[in-house]
């Protein structure tokens, strides 16, 4: 059973990324719509988590700010992969007083607090959807840099790499065919905990009013809204949201934690 508990997570993670993409299918109500009759109703069975303080469906907004929060995070995390493997692959490469210059600087990033650089880019941007997941990709590439710096370090000085240099491979095959592809275990691993990592960003930066434009359902909007709602005992509210984005994030961060054990199994019956 403790075996395949990751397949847990697995569907409950498919669950709430099938739901996402296919939510006007699944929503019987819009997400948008205002019912000034039907204001925080508790769930019944017509709106299944109620409705919230403009009488909107809790349910629908769930699903359909799903899609907002799981994009930023899918997105983000590109654009950080990218920017770390490209970093952290000149870096580790080419070695030297280049890779010590570089990696001080990476040091001297890693020293401030992510968070603080992601709240104040974005309250100086102030843009909307595709700002945030810039804002979130272009600063949290440095954990990502650091490992793909580590791996291309060691791969560089293996046999393979050294035979194919000598023969007069051209550098970028290397580093593509070579180190890049003997990477990616690694790198996908560091890739799924800094999903879930860009998911709280998201949620954070709109609890905070600087995330996601309020008209926008997202799970963090739906967080900020329900705090007045909830002193009027509207419990359901904040509830729904709140446990769906544990849900996710647990569901993510468990998945990585499966596929950065299986990598190291992997290295050390290589070795």
């Amino acid at each position: 059973m403790k075996k395949n508990f990751h397949t847990v997570w697995i569907v409950l993670l498919s669950i709430i990324v099938f739901g996402s993409f296919f939510a006007p299918f699944i929503a019987q109500h819009s997400p948008y719509e205002v019912e000034l009759s039907k204001v925080l109703q508790k769930p019944n069975g017509t709106y299944i988590m109620g409705t919230d303080a403009m009488g909107r469906d809790i349910f629908a907004r769930i699903i359909y700010g799903g899609r907002v929060s799981l994009s930023v995070g899918f997105f983000s995390v590109i654009i950080s992969t990218v920017i770390g493997i490209i970093y952290g692959g000149i870096s580790g490469y080419f070695g030297g007083k280049l890779d010590n210059y570089m990696m001080r600087l990476l040091d001297t990033f890693l020293a401030i607090p992510t968070l603080i650089i992601m709240l104040a880019l974005q309250a100086i941007i102030r843009g909307g959807l595709v700002s945030i997941i810039l804002v979130i990709g272009c600063t949290s590439w440095l954990a990502t840099a650091r490992i793909v710096r580590s791996q291309f370090s060691e791969l560089r000085d293996k046999n393979f790499v050294k035979a194919a240099i000598v023969i007069g491979t051209p550098t970028w095959k290397i580093l593509i065919n070579h180190i890049l592809k003997n990477s990616m275990p690694a790198i996908v691993v560091i890739a799924t905990l800094n999903c879930a990592q860009s998911i709280f960003m998201e949620v954070s930066m709109s609890f905070l009013g600087i995330g996601v434009p309020q008209g926008t359902p997202s799970w963090g909007n739906m967080l900020t809204n329900a705090q007045s709602d909830i002193l009027s005992g509207a419990w359901w509210v904040a509830v729904f949201p709140g446990v769906t984005i544990v849900i996710a994030m647990l569901c993510i961060n468990f998945i990585g934690e499966y596929l950065k054990k299986k990598v190291t199994y992997v290295q050390i019956s290589n070795v």
